[in-house]
């Protein structure tokens, strides 16, 4: 039989973890082998008993879940972290997956949630709880327009907006599709982006887009 994957739990509310613990621990496939009430002693806790797992808040005493899971990871990196929180703000969320998280569920997650979340993560999966997932592509998303803006400020947000279609490989048909454009009004939009960006045709425009690491299909 395989061996059941192991689990640290931390969270500075006990009654929290009395709940969690009752709500996974009669799974076969999990076994907690500890709990914490904070940062320091879920390393220590770590140190002493290397688990698959370590399911944690973010915010806790001593040192948080983020920094948690930082030390955690420069000391084990084959264990894997799944945060269980409150907080839904991008900064927390993006915190914790810079931190190494491989999973990020809010408290309001339900026991199957949570059980397919640990060995999901066990198995080497990121997971993400509902509406999670949507709002890290909006993020990155985001991030990659502000990059654009700094990149090609000479262009205006809907060239960009084309530029990145084109250099990932669509068409002017598609890209009207794409946008609620006419073809022509595709064109004029490229011929816009050659001459802002002296580009002799649309290759070149697309080598200077992937060179900055705009829209690169990959």
């Amino acid at each position: 039989m395989t061996s059941p994957v192991r689990v640290v739990l931390a969270d500075d509310h006990p009654m929290f973890r009395y709940g969690l613990i009752s709500a996974i621990a009669a799974n076969p496939e999990i076994e907690i082998v500890g709990e914490a009430a904070d940062g320091r002693q879920l390393l220590k806790l770590v140190d002493d008993t290397e688990p698959d797992v370590v399911v944690t808040d973010l915010t806790m005493p001593d040192m948080d879940g983020a920094a948690a899971t930082r030390a955690i990871l420069a000391r084990h990196p084959e264990t894997k972290v799944l945060v269980l929180t409150m907080h839904d703000e991008n900064q927390a969320l993006i915190g914790a997956l810079r931190a190494g998280a491989r999973g990020y569920l809010l408290k309001g997650a339900d026991r199957t949630e949570i059980t397919r979340a640990i060995l999901a993560v066990a198995a080497g999966e990121s997971v993400y709880g509902t509406g999670i997932a949507h709002r890290i592509s909006d993020f990155f998303i985001g991030a990659d327009q502000d990059r654009a803006a700094t990149v090609f400020p000479e262009l205006t947000d809907r060239e960009r907006q084309v530029l990145k279609l084109v250099a990932a490989g669509c068409g002017n048909h598609d890209i009207a599709r794409r946008l609620a454009l006419s073809e022509k009004t595709v064109r004029n939009h490229v011929s816009a982006i050659l001459f802002k960006l002296h580009a002799g045709d649309r290759a070149a425009a697309v080598a200077k887009a992937r060179d900055a690491g705009f829209g690169d299909p990959s």
